[in-house]
């Protein structure tokens, strides 16, 4: 598959979609659209910003994951283990968040509650390290959990892994965080830490507590197991909060964080209806 091909900015259809239920909850999923979800629905409510409105582009949709690399790499450009590599380069002169929200994934198992999806990376000149890709999709009373894997494969690999739901435009954020990363002139993250400003942002920041939003009615806590957290809330349709397990430019930010052939970094990202 020729990633290059695959901008962001291009329109992608959700093609079949599969649903799992619980209650008064529906997840909609796109397995062919990059393994997102197409749409999350409580008590009638719609919560993702979908493809029927007017944002076909494969980036400004649903709920999709992030991998091998969350966020911007610089000019898709990073240094692993004495080797200077060059990703496709998908929004302008960035690579940005993987490729995996632009493949199909598999099906690898399926039942009212819950599906498994898979997908085999590349192994080739736009991604040398191949892997394997695994993400779980679960729902219960009151809960949607996500998990995402991402397996190295016969040889070390750098890696970052994440979500990036698009909510419609919450009524209200309780979002606290401690750090943030501080943005240069090509809006890719970089350090030192900073002291968040206020709003709106297009940001990382440091997050080890719940983040809750409000619609509708309805009030939604979000935890997960990752403390980086991007924020995007500079439009008037949507709000994206988008944990991940490091920083945008993770590659070159953090470049110690390689795995070893057949190890597995993973995460998991939960959304609680609270009453």
């Amino acid at each position: 598959m020729d990633l290059a091909c695959h901008d962001a900015q291009s329109p992608m259809s959700p093609g079949p979609l599969v649903r799992i239920a619980y209650g008064m909850l529906a997840v909609d999923i796109a397995p062919s659209a990059g393994g997102r979800i197409a749409q999350i629905t409580c008590d009638h409510v719609a919560w993702l910003v979908g493809h029927d409105e007017g944002n076909e582009a494969m980036i400004a949709w649903g709920s999709y994951p992030m991998l091998p690399w969350a966020g911007r790499i610089r000019h898709g450009r990073f240094h692993f283990r004495g080797r200077d590599y060059q990703l496709p380069l998908n929004f302008g002169s960035h690579a940005i968040h993987g490729f995996a929200f632009g493949m199909p994934w598999w099906i690898d198992a399926h039942s009212p509650t819950h599906v498994d999806l898979s997908l085999p990376l590349p192994e080739d000149e736009s991604w040398p390290f191949g892997g394997v890709a695994r993400q779980r999709i679960e729902v219960s009373q009151d809960r949607l959990r996500m998990t995402l894997s991402l397996t190295a494969g016969e040889q070390p690999m750098p890696a970052s892994i994440g979500w990036h739901p698009w909510f419609r435009k919450p009524d209200r954020v309780e979002f606290a965080p401690t750090r943030m990363y501080p943005r240069d002139a090509e809006g890719i993250a970089t350090l030192p830490l900073i002291d968040p400003p206020q709003g709106p942002w297009d940001d990382c920041f440091l997050n080890d507590k719940p983040v809750f939003i409000h619609r509708e009615g309805q009030r939604i806590r979000l935890t997960s197991n990752c403390d980086h957290w991007v924020v995007y809330d500079e439009t008037d349709h949507a709000t994206c909060i988008e944990p991940q397990s490091g920083p945008p430019d993770a590659f070159n930010l953090a470049p110690t964080q390689s795995f070893s052939p057949g190890s597995t970094l993973s995460a998991w990202f939960e959304l609680e209806w609270m009453s």
